[in-house]
């Protein structure tokens, strides 16, 4: 788990210190005020880690190891030109990039900066002692089931302007449904999943996913683009992916969804949270907030819950944190849905 996260000068941000929730961690803001940024740089550090972990005869970690994987793994996420482009520009002697991840347990912390003329060099200030355990996974704005079909293999020998986020979740989405004594309980937690869809994920040996439905199989391609998202996390959790916690990274996951669905998107990630997978959403939806504050509330405090709220200023980015929506104050990112909202009510006044 992820307990405390600083970056500074990380594109965007001047300097921020995120203390992570166990279980959810939601974080609200305007386009280009770099959610999608905090989620991949903690995604990252954890890929890396889980990678070179699970590597036969893997030793335990060294900076040697990790120092080109790292930069390696941060530019295929990100997609810079080089990595010191990930640096923040401004007038100051010799800029940094610092990123340190505190996880539990301790022995998996680490710590490590790089100049804006860095190609591939990290430079450790604390190097981890134990692998992640559990493999991260990452969804992004776009589905990936219709994709899915030789994807990896594609990516893997050629050069493709994809970030890697999409490869490694193609890479779980080819594995098959969980067999055997716990396939009982997957069927009890993809049951509200695939009430909502209205039928079952499918992975045929070919590797094309299907839609079974009281009405017949349908092609991937063919099933409307939020259902798939849905299907996304339905298969990962029949192959047992979210069984043992872990950790989730979605990147707006309302997008493409009806708010009937967006309100069982909202259960499904309480719901991992709760089951002990470690959960970050980057939103901008109100909707979604609202549906997120209203099964936490009825949690009664069960879930340890962080929010962010990130608003631009004329030194960076800003962030606002708290147990609660109340305790980051006025959310910009949502102002112009609640100002509409105002405008609406008095057309009917």
């Amino acid at each position: 788990m992820i307990e405390y996260m600083t970056v500074r000068n990380l594109t965007v941000f001047r300097d921020a210190d995120l203390r992570f929730g166990r279980n959810l961690n939601v974080v609200v803001g305007e386009n280009g005020t770099g959610k999608t940024h905090l989620l991949k740089a903690a995604y990252s550090v954890l890929a890396v880690s889980w990678e070179e972990g699970r590597k036969p005869n893997a030793s335990s970690p060294t900076k040697t190891a990790l120092q080109h994987r790292l930069a390696d793994k941060l530019i295929a996420v990100f997609r810079p030109e080089s990595l010191g482009r990930l640096v923040r520009r401004e007038i100051v002697a010799s800029p940094r990039c610092a990123i340190f991840v505190e996880c539990e347990p301790r022995t998996m912390s680490l710590g490590f900066n790089f100049s804006p003329n860095s190609k591939k060099e990290v430079v450790f200030s604390l190097s981890p002692s134990q692998w992640v355990g559990a493999p991260p996974v990452y969804f992004p704005t776009r589905e990936l089931l219709t994709l899915y079909p030789n994807f990896q293999s594609i990516y893997d020998g050629h050069y493709l302007e994809f970030e890697e986020t999409w490869r490694d979740t193609c890479r779980f989405l080819g594995e098959p449904p969980l067999r055997g004594a716990r396939a009982e309980v997957i069927a009890a937690l993809l049951k509200p999943l695939e009430e909502a869809m209205r039928g079952k994920i499918v992975l045929d040996n070919s590797g094309r996913f299907y839609l079974k439905s009281a009405n017949g199989t349908i092609e991937m391609p063919l099933v409307a683009e939020g259902l798939r998202k849905f299907g996304m996390l339905a298969h990962l959790i029949a192959t047992g992916r979210f069984l043992d916690g872990g950790h989730l990274f979605w990147d707006e996951p309302e997008a493409n969804l009806n708010p009937a669905l967006v309100s069982q998107l909202a259960k499904a990630i309480v719901w991992l949270g709760a089951s002990g997978v470690q959960v970050f959403i980057a939103t901008h939806s109100l909707f979604l907030l609202r549906e997120l504050e209203l099964l936490l509330a009825h949690e009664g405090g069960g879930i340890d819950v962080r929010f962010f709220d990130l608003h631009a200023s004329d030194t960076g980015v800003v962030v606002e944190q708290g147990p609660t929506v109340n305790d980051i104050g006025d959310i910009r990112a949502l102002d112009e849905e609640l100002r509409q909202s105002d405008r609406y009510m008095k057309l009917g006044a």
